[in-house]
């Protein structure tokens, strides 16, 4: 059983360079500490819209938008429930790709999967033979954009293509740990829920899902038995359209902070900020390959989260441990048992630089002696 251990006031600052949270700015924290209001004021009303309507401009998207209190997996299983009568199509290529399985068959649907080894890619030829062959009629198919787990960045546009072949097929994306730091053309591309959370590449405080919903979605929920309550589309989307809040008491501070920081967001431009994390993405890649391997297939590497493998064989945890230490900066082992020493991981979403990026790998570099 798990003992209590006391929250202290003495812990160090650290900068965070893990898959998610990442660092926030000082000013986003501060707009969290405004006096409490009601959820049912018309300053809730003011804040909500607000937020809605930035995130529709800043992705690009004429697409409605959902923000709701928890994390992307809301979403996650919500996505599921409200397109999936029986039959779902899930790629699965690491961790979070297989946990959506597992969502899909948890709810009571059945689940076919499209399986890579972790490290490879969905490749979208493999997702129209799958569409093609199978003699079940699949109500959606899913795919992270953004497999945090491996550092594999899936060719969503792509497979949002095919997937667009089949009419009455929808397309599901997890873009947890990619959106806000690697565009992607949402409407374009036929992607019918794509979702996030802000504590990744948005930057925020945890606390808050983002779901953007397409028109055909949001109607096919409409004909659906097994619709999620709390995270149901036409719930939200026609309590917005009625009072432009949210269904349920909302996270206030965090979406305060997240006005402020979409205001940040959109003052850098969803194209700059783009740009920004490929810039960044090169540098830890080439990083990578001066001094070890990357993990993932080449050509299919992540904007926003590098795996690196650990070819020289340092010891993860303890060089980990020693730039905590030292310099005060946090990245990641490996996911789980099967990577933990095999990979480490580096986050480079958020409001982080090329600079911070090398501060990080300098620090690496003089404790590992590289």
């Amino acid at each position: 059983m798990t003992e209590k251990r006391e929250y202290r006031d003495d812990y160090p600052e650290q900068t965070l360079y893990i898959p998610g949270p990442t660092e926030v700015r000082e000013d986003v924290i501060e707009a969290m500490c405004e006096p409490m209001f009601g959820h049912r004021m018309d300053r809730m009303t003011d804040l909500y819209t607000t937020i809605v309507e930035d995130t529709k401009r800043f992705l690009g998207t004429d697409n409605d938008v959902i923000i709701l209190t928890g994390s992307g997996t809301e979403f996650m299983e919500s996505s599921i429930l409200n397109l999936v009568d029986d039959n779902v199509l899930v790629t699965t290529c690491g961790s979070f790709s297989e946990r959506q399985a597992n969502v899909a068959e948890r709810v009571g649907k059945t689940v076919d999967t499209l399986e890579y080894d972790w490290g490879q890619a969905v490749k979208p030829e493999d997702v129209r033979e799958a569409l093609e062959e199978s003699d079940r009629e699949y109500d959606a198919v899913t795919c992270v954009m953004n497999e945090s787990s491996t550092g594999v960045r899936n060719p969503v546009e792509e497979i949002g293509d095919v997937v667009a072949e089949y009419p009455d097929t929808y397309f599901i994306v997890d873009a947890v740990s990619s959106l806000g730091g690697d565009f992607v053309d949402i409407d374009e591309h036929n992607i019918d829920v794509i979702f996030t959370s802000v504590q990744k590449a948005f930057a925020m405080p945890p606390g808050l899902g983002v779901c953007v919903v397409s028109d055909d979605a949001y109607e096919r929920e409409l004909e659906s038995d097994s619709a999620s309550w709390y995270g149901g589309f036409q719930r939200s989307l026609d309590y917005y359209d009625r009072k432009g809040q949210t269904h349920s008491t909302p996270a206030i501070p965090i979406m305060l902070a997240y006005r402020k920081q979409m205001k940040h967001m959109l003052e850098e431009g969803h194209d700059a900020r783009d740009q920004r994390h490929r810039e960044m993405a090169e540098y830890t890649r080439e990083w990578a390959r001066g001094h070890f391997d990357m993990f993932p297939e080449e050509g299919y590497e992540s904007q926003t989260v590098s795996c690196i493998e650990n070819s020289q064989g340092i010891d993860v945890a303890d060089t980990i441990d020693a730039v905590s230490e030292e310099y005060d900066f946090v990245f990641s082992n490996g996911y789980g048992s099967a990577l933990g020493e095999k990979t480490f991981r580096i986050g480079h979403m958020g409001e982080h630089d090329v600079e911070s990026i090398r501060a990080l790998t300098d620090a690496i570099e003089d404790v590992a002696n590289l």
